[in-house]
């Protein structure tokens, strides 16, 4: 794990990246599920996502991932993104109130430091104090706001947190393709297992979605997937994890 990293502007970028576009995905994700079934549309994102990187890339003349490399990716995703994107986005449209997807989203961080200790990872007091320090910030700022959730909700983002945390720590560790076409894997397998979760579960389209439902659609697959979650797993093969979850702390819910 990296300890000290030399900060580029591609690594600023990355951050800026995460702070500012995964910042708005909560209120596109919320304007979305009013017109499509929620994995669906969590589905559909990152399948197309994941295929559009993956064509490009390979028209670009990078290797396809090996089936052990596959099988990570598939782990990875069915973390992050089936288990931890899926279970915000089910959240949202069961209309978990802000306030407390704010808080349960801020839990990610510590998360991260608690499943690094199964690792053997080292955590500072710096990052302790910012996981604490944030806590509170998050709390401050949502004191006073509609704290209303079923416990349906409130502990599908507590479980999505978690999800996500647990799958940034293991992906340190995990025999995934290298670079971009890491993040391409993850989505399609990703993807596809939302899908599978949809059509099981008995989603269906009861209308065509609305022009801003597909506008939501399309925001999502090129800024909250192939630009935002690449950035992230850039960040996690290069910062510490509690680093790279810390978007947790300034993104509102």
């Amino acid at each position: 794990m990296p300890q000290s990293v030399r900060v580029s502007p591609l690594l600023i970028g990355a951050f800026l990246a995460l702070y500012l576009i995964w910042g708005s995905t909560y209120l596109v994700i919320r304007i979305g599920v009013e017109s499509w079934p929620p994995l669906m549309m969590a589905g559909v994102r990152f399948l197309i996502a994941g295929c559009l990187m993956y064509g490009f890339l390979r028209y670009r003349g990078v290797p396809a991932p090996t089936w052990r490399e596959w099988k990570a990716a598939f782990v990875i995703g069915f973390l992050l993104l089936a288990c931890g994107n899926g279970g915000v986005t089910l959240a949202e449209h069961a209309g978990v109130a802000s306030g407390v997807a704010a808080l349960a989203v801020a839990t990610m961080p510590l998360f991260t430091l608690l499943f690094g200790l199964f690792w053997g990872n080292r955590t500072t007091n710096l990052e302790w104090a910012g996981i604490v320090l944030g806590l509170i910030g998050i709390g401050l700022l949502n004191l006073g706001s509609n704290l209303q959730a079923s416990p349906y909700g409130a502990a599908l983002v507590l479980f999505a947190a978690a999800s996500w945390a647990f799958g940034s720590v293991l992906s340190k560790h995990m025999p995934l393709p290298k670079g971009p076409m890491a993040s391409a894997a993850e989505m399609i397998t990703a993807g596809a297992t939302l899908l599978i979760g949809s059509a099981l579960s008995g989603e269906r389209l009861a209308h065509m979605p609305t022009a801003a439902g597909w506008g939501a659609l399309l925001y999502l697959v090129v800024f909250g997937s192939i630009v935002a979650f690449s950035a992230y797993m850039y960040l996690l093969k290069n910062v510490r994890p509690a680093a790279a979850t810390s978007y947790a702390y300034v993104n509102p819910a």
